[in-house]
């Protein structure tokens, strides 16, 4: 009885574990069979580098070259806020905090990325926008500026969790070795901890801007929604992610504009799924050099 049982918990999980490929593999089917009638109408080097997004025109123009830099710009600024952000509260809840400040600490982070990304969207363009406006006399605050903000603060949490579990692996040995050696907090903490826990804290960076890339709503309310090529920081632009949240609800099933959509769908698919595997590759890598990768 015990034996069939135990048969019958293994089918259950192989079936539940393979499911997850199923689908992940069917996503990407779509994708691809949706994705495919564009590159007929069009070259990819046309559709990657082209510098013009006009839909609706006749004849219509699909080039993803001012969405793609206008996602690469928002990514990199929002990673200037959440790493420095991210990683300093996870140095700060593991090795500084004490009980108390961690018994709040810890919940509050927690509750950042509870908020759903419309709330930080409504927060952005109510408050954030009009401040950086008034602050920076610019003619909009609805820009990349305010969008790198804004993702930078949702990806914080993704990144100190992950850090601060990264650390918490480090054995107490290693920092016992050290502070054996003469060495201070300060160095036991740069030069042993942080580098001991690097695989982790690649990883919650990684990470982190999948989260950004992949957002939507709220790069949907406050980056101003200009399919342009971006000149500054302070304009409005679009990101791949808003603009099919934008379009495709106005664009006719099986049209070449439909069908664009989907391929900017692809391309973010890919430019995600590198991500994981550069993700991955690190943190292989530090538990080769750390010895604990069996």
């Amino acid at each position: 009885m015990n034996s069939f049982r135990e048969k019958l918990y293994k089918w259950i999980f192989t079936v539940l574990a393979f499911s997850c490929l199923a689908f992940l593999l069917g996503i990407v089917i779509v994708l691809v069979k949706e994705s495919l009638p564009i590159f007929g109408a069009m070259s990819i080097f046309k559709f990657l580098f082209g510098t013009h997004w006009y839909p609706t025109y006749d004849p219509p123009e699909f080039g993803i070259f001012p969405l793609i830099l206008a996602s690469f710009w928002v990514t990199i600024g929002a990673m200037f806020v959440a790493i420095p952000l991210g990683i300093g509260t996870a140095l700060y809840v593991h090795e500084l905090a004490g009980d108390k400040q961690k018994a709040v600490l810890k919940p509050l982070v927690e509750i950042l990325a509870a908020i759903p990304s419309i709330v930080f969207g409504f927060f952005g363009m109510v408050v954030i926008a009009p401040f950086i406006q008034n602050l920076l006399h610019i003619p909009t605050g609805l820009c990349a500026f305010t969008a790198s903000l804004v993702l930078g603060i949702m990806a914080i949490p993704t990144i100190s969790s992950i850090a601060e579990d990264a650390l918490s692996f480090v054995p107490n040995s290693f920092k016992e070795a050290s502070y054996a050696l003469g060495a201070n907090r300060w160095q036991t903490l740069t030069r042993v901890v942080i580098p001991a826990a690097g695989s982790g804290i690649s990883t919650s960076i990684i990470l982190g801007m999948s989260r950004i890339v992949g957002e939507t709503m709220t790069v949907l309310m406050v980056s101003g929604g200009a399919a342009v090529i971006p000149k500054s920081f302070f304009e409005p632009v679009r990101p791949m992610t808003s603009t099919i949240a934008a379009e495709m609800g106005e664009a006719v099933m099986g049209s070449t504009h439909y069908n664009a959509l989907f391929a900017i769908g692809l391309i973010l698919f890919l430019i995600t799924l590198v991500f994981n595997i550069v993700a991955e590759i690190i943190s292989k890598k530090y538990r080769v050099k750390l010895g604990l990768d069996r």
